[in-house]
């Protein structure tokens, strides 16, 4: 890993310069979780996608995360139950959006770029925030973690979606190993995209905590595989949102933990302009 790589990597797995506020996206009409930064102007946003039977407190970490380096997340919480389903709950994502792009946020400090929107899930949510950005075309950029297959096919959905996509597969990953779906995500996606794995991952290393679900599925909460997946998420959608290229080394290199297995324009020159 190249020492420029190496440095970023240790800075982004560290909180960003911003305090973080919590709020409550039921005051608006859907249940979940939206995190932002204290104050700001003209943020970019993601909707983020929960993995199956997942509670949001097993991702409170990498959504703190992402609002500490200037980027709101709104969380749904909805669609948790065995038989959840992947359009509506990427019709929640989009929802999500909307109430980022359309309420003043933090007692009226924060707003929204309706410009610099994403996605980002995890498991059943990554499939999830596939069909959303298919379907969205507000959505500027995608980022899945261990992706599940959808229905409809995420899989299919990618082949039309021309944003920037990150798709980060676990090597140690049982439930939806890299080949299963992360692997044809990435193959077949329209526009600019990288497959990393996270080679010490299973289904649920990048969650935190226990939870019950852990006896129906392989796989749980890890430090190292969240860390990696936190710096990665956090440093693409900062270089995509914002334009940010002192994020280029570390997104253009293998990192330890994290192979860089594809690559195909992934860091566009201008990724919004090409987007929009």
């Amino acid at each position: 890993m190249a020492a420029s790589a190496k440095k970023l990597l240790a800075e982004l797995s560290r909180p960003g310069p911003h305090h973080v506020l919590y709020g409550d996206l039921a005051l608006v009409g859907l249940p979940g979780l939206v995190v932002t930064p204290r104050r700001g102007s003209d943020l970019p946003a993601v909707a983020f996608g929960h993995g199956w039977m997942q509670p949001l407190p097993r991702y409170r970490s990498l959504l703190r995360h992402l609002a500490s380096w200037g980027i709101v997340v709104a969380a749904p919480a909805t669609h948790r139950g065995p038989l959840p389903s992947h359009r509506l709950f990427a019709a929640d994502l989009r929802t999500a959006l909307d109430v980022c792009t359309g309420v003043r946020l933090g007692d009226g400090r924060i707003s929204v770029d309706a410009d610099r929107l994403g996605v980002v899930g995890h498991s059943f949510g990554g499939g999830a925030a596939v069909i959303a950005a298919a379907e969205e075309p507000r959505i500027r950029t995608v980022v899945t973690i261990s992706p599940t297959e959808s229905r409809p096919s995420a899989v299919v959905a990618g082949g039309g979606v021309r944003v920037p996509a990150l798709h980060l597969a676990g090597g140690e990953d049982r439930v939806a190993p890299p080949e299963a779906t992360a692997e044809p995500l990435a193959h077949g996606w329209a526009g600019p995209v990288q497959l990393r794995t996270l080679t010490k991952a299973d289904h649920l290393g990048v969650t935190e905590g226990r939870h019950w679900s852990e006896l129906l599925m392989d796989g749980r909460a890890s430090r190292g595989p969240r860390r990696l997946a936190t710096a990665l998420t956090t440093a693409f959608l900062l270089r995509v949102l914002t334009g940010n290229r002192d994020m280029d080394p570390l997104l253009e290199n293998d990192v330890s933990g994290a192979r860089l297995e594809f690559s195909r324009r992934s860091l566009p020159v201008t990724a919004l302009a090409e987007t929009g």
